[in-house]
Formats: structure tokens, C-alpha cells, sequence
């Protein structure tokens, strides 16, 4: 005979359960002990049962986080000479990479035809961090590359604004000509809509949801203003996170962000739903004290990024905080990529988190929290009228000091950094970098480490 799997056990409600937690607790507060109060808002409960997952938003969810199964190892590669580059390019293509960033900010003279020789932007999607120079860049492939290319501009020009002050006059026009110029290009992408300013100045996840959709919106008038079509724009947008510390809620973020751009875009072009992601990892948590740390931070959070459904990873160096990253630290960084997919398997599957009431949860109150605070800024005037006003920075200082006071206090826990610590060798201090202050008619944000403050 058979009969339902656990049929032996009677059903319990989530009610029942809580009135035995309640006879546990002894008299203790329920609320006080087991609920936890995040800083984008969120209660979170100790327990969700499927009566939790009855708003139908939970089956939109689900339905929009459809994209290629798998993601693509991206390492990031500073460029200094073009020959020896492209021979570390080709080397690592031949240990697990799938997809190239290359870093040409620090030498703008690099000839890109030397530097990519041997390398068929039609196979390995190749994207460019130019450093403001997308025009010349996106011209330059042009002269030399008849086919059609992958990867794209790693650049965001309104990101590099709050940090600098500095937006061309012209910045819009030229990337609505990148966007012409390639449009035999399906696949190469031009806009790229980061929340790296916002997370590294220290914001909370929903702020960096928010902040984030609100730039990518300006993108799409700015571009439209230029004589483009939603239809040449949205296929060329991308966007760029980094990923922080909190497991659960990061893979919530990146869920929360396939559905809050279906919905944005929705409303410029019916029907459209696709969201490249390309994630990293966080800078912002590295350390300097305990730096092998560093590499279980990198690991949760690739973790949460591929669970979440990031199309490319980009995992930093566990040293590049406090020293040049060399080749060990390199290929740690990078393996962890192949870990994830030859040993854990994570790569077979889209969207792993569906159905578990706690993350479906944990996404649909973070699309409420960051849609609220989205609409707050449309109100402003949208993103650069909300910056101009200082009401993003202002929000995101906030939320900064009150993460650096409750590692202070011992309230949250960063280890090897507020706990657990343990200095290998002589501490290397961090190189500071003497810059003049920028003069701008609004607060910059602040490229930050929150660990900074412990490694006196």
C-alpha cells in the first residue's frame, strides 16, 4: 500500500508552532528573541511555512527569473602592455575563464588590435572598463573586428558622476553612437547600470536595489532624448552588482532585481523581461587584518550571487585590498568559480532558491522596501535631481555609520576583522592615496571599506 511520504505525522499550522515556541521561550518576549529587524526594514521570522507564500506575486517572481542555466567565470585584468596581457588572456582562458573585464583605465594608449590578437570576440564575450573613453574604445573594435561581438562597456558614466562630480556634456550622445555603431552586435553591451558607488559607499540592500533601478531609468530617457528607440536600448543595458555578506539576502537581491526590472521596463516596452547581471564581489567587506578571511567572504558571496542568478562572476582577489594580487591569490579567486560549478554542481539549475518559503519571503519584501524607496526618488525628480539634492547620499551615510557602529559595539560581527582576529606576520597597512578634494555642488559618494576603521 502506498501512502503519502510522513502520512504517520498529524499536520501542524504555523500558529501551532508558535505556541509551542511560545512555551519554550519560558516567558520570553517572541518578538524580542526570535525576530530579526534588518536594515532595509525587513522583519525576519524564525519559521515560514507554505501559508506564507499566498500573495501571487511569489509565481511573478518566480516567472522572471528565466535566464541561460549557468554563469560565466569573469575575471577582472588590470592592463599595463599589450603583448604580455594578451599572453596572460590566452593562459586563462586554458584555466576555467569563460569571459574576460579588462581594466584599460590605467594606460589609455593600449592598441587593442596587439592586445586582443588571437582572442575571437565572437567566442569569449570581452568587456572594457575604459575609464570614460567608451567612444574611442567601441571606434577602435570597429576598425578591426568584422564579426559580431560579445561583451561590451563595463563603464557607468552616472555611477563615476556621484563619485567625481564629472559628466560630460556629451556623455549621452556618445553612448547613444556606441549604441548605434553596434547594433549589429546583439551581444554587445553598451550601458552598464552599476550599484558598485552605492555599495561601496555603504549602502543596505535595498537602498542598492533602488538607487540602482533609478539610474537605469535615467539611462532610458537620457538615451530617448538622443533620438533612440526603447527597442535599440534595453537589449544593451546590463547591470552590475557587487555582492556583499549577507548570504540570504543578496541572493534575495539579485531575484528582487530581475523582478523590478521587468516591472520598470515593462512599462517602457510591454512584454520585455530580459536582465543580463554581471556580479562581483565585495570590496567593500574586504580586509586588510586577517586577510585570509577574505577568501570565505569571497566564497559566500559568489555563492549568493550564483544562487541569486548572476549571468558572469567577477570574484576579486582576497589581497587586492592591501597589495598588488599575484598569482596564487589570482587563481584562488578564480577557482572558486570552478568549485562552484565541477563540485557543487550550481551550475546546473535555474533559480535553486525557488519555492523556499524563506527566500521567496526575503525577496518579495525586498521588492516592496526598494520599490517604495525607487518611487520616493521618481517623486524628487528621479535619480540626478535625487543626487543634486543630496537625499541618496544623505540615506546611504546614514545607513553606513549605523553598520560601522554596530561592528564597533560588537553587535555585528566581521571576522578576523571586530573578532576572531589574528594578524599574520607584520600587519601590512593599506596604501593611502593623497587626493585633493573635489569641488561639486553635491555630497560625492565615498569609495569605502568598511573594515578600514579596525586596521589602525
Amino acid at each position: 500500500m502506498n501512502l503519502p511520504l510522513f502520512s504517520e505525522f498529524s499536520p501542524a499550522s504555523k500558529e501551532i508552532w508558535k505556541q509551542q515556541t511560545l512555551k519554550d521561550l519560558k516567558g520570553k518576549d517572541f518578538e524580542a528573541t526570535l525576530l530579526w529587524n534588518t536594515a532595509e526594514g525587513i522583519v525576519v521570522e524564525p519559521y515560514y511555512a507554505a501559508e506564507d507564500l499566498v500573495d501571487e506575486r511569489f509565481v511573478e517572481i518566480q516567472a522572471c527569473q528565466v535566464k541561460n542555466i549557468g554563469w560565466l567565470n569573469q575575471p577582472q585584468v588590470e592592463v599595463e602592455e599589450e603583448k604580455l596581457t594578451n599572453a596572460q588572456l590566452k593562459a586563462l582562458l586554458q584555466k576555467g575563464v569563460d569571459a574576460l573585464m579588462l581594466d584599460l583605465t590605467k594606460n589609455k594608449k593600449i592598441e587593442l588590435t596587439k592586445l586582443l590578437d588571437g582572442i575571437k570576440l565572437s567566442e569569449t564575450p570581452v568587456f572594457f572598463q575604459t575609464g570614460g573613453r567608451e567612444a574611442a574604445t567601441v571606434s577602435e573594435l570597429l576598425r578591426f573586428i568584422p564579426y559580431q561581438m560579445k561583451g561590451g562597456l563595463a563603464d557607468d558614466g552616472l555611477a563615476r558622476w556621484t563619485q567625481t562630480g564629472e559628466l560630460s556634456a556629451a556623455y549621452f550622445k556618445e553612448l547613444a553612437n556606441c549604441i548605434r555603431q553596434t547594433q549589429t552586435s546583439p551581444q554587445f553591451r553598451t550601458v552598464c547600470v552599476s550599484s558598485h558607488a552605492f555599495h561601496n559607499a555603504g549602502a543596505n540592500i535595498a537602498q542598492e536595489l533602488a538607487f540602482t533601478l533609478s539610474s537605469a531609468v535615467t539611462y532610458l530617457d537620457k538615451l530617448t532624448d538622443e533620438g533612440l528607440t526603447v527597442e535599440d536600448i534595453l537589449p544593451k543595458v546590463y547591470f552590475s552588482f557587487s555582492i556583499g555578506t549577507n548570504y540570504f539576502l543578496e541572493i534575495a537581491k539579485l531575484r528582487a532585481l530581475r523582478y523590478l526590472w521587468q516591472k520598470v521596463s515593462g512599462e517602457f516596452l510591454a512584454g520585455y523581461h530580459n536582465c543580463y547581471i554581471h556580479a562581483q564581489t565585495s570590496t567593500f567587506y574586504d580586509a586588510a587584518t586577517t586577510p585570509n578571511t577574505n577568501m570565505l567572504r569571497a566564497t559566500t558571496e559568489a555563492m549568493s550571487a550564483v544562487m541569486g542568478g548572476c549571468d558572469a562572476l567577477t570574484v576579486h582577489a582576497y589581497d587586492a585590498a592591501f597589495q598588488p594580487s599575484d598569482d596564487f591569490s589570482e587563481r584562488i579567486a578564480r577557482n572558486i568559480s570552478v568549485l562552484l560549478k565541477g563540485e557543487s554542481y550550481l551550475d546546473k539549475t535555474v533559480d535553486p532558491a525557488a519555492g523556499s518559503y524563506y527566500l521567496e519571503n526575503l525577496t518579495l519584501q525586498l521588492v516592496d522596501a526598494a520599490w517604495a524607496l525607487f518611487l520616493a526618488i521618481e517623486e524628487k525628480g528621479g535619480f540626478m535631481e535625487a543626487i543634486a539634492q543630496n537625499f541618496i547620499q544623505e540615506a546611504i551615510e546614514e545607513n553606513y555609520q549605523q553598520t560601522l557602529r554596530a561592528l564597533q559595539e560588537g553587535k555585528r560581527v566581521m571576522v578576523g576583522v571586530n573578532k576572531f582576529r589574528f594578524d599574520e606576520g607584520a600587519f601590512v597597512t593599506p596604501p593611502t592615496i593623497d587626493e585633493k578634494p573635489i569641488q561639486s555642488a553635491f555630497k560625492l559618494l565615498a569609495n569605502r571599506r568598511i573594515a578600514q576603521s579596525f586596521e589602525a
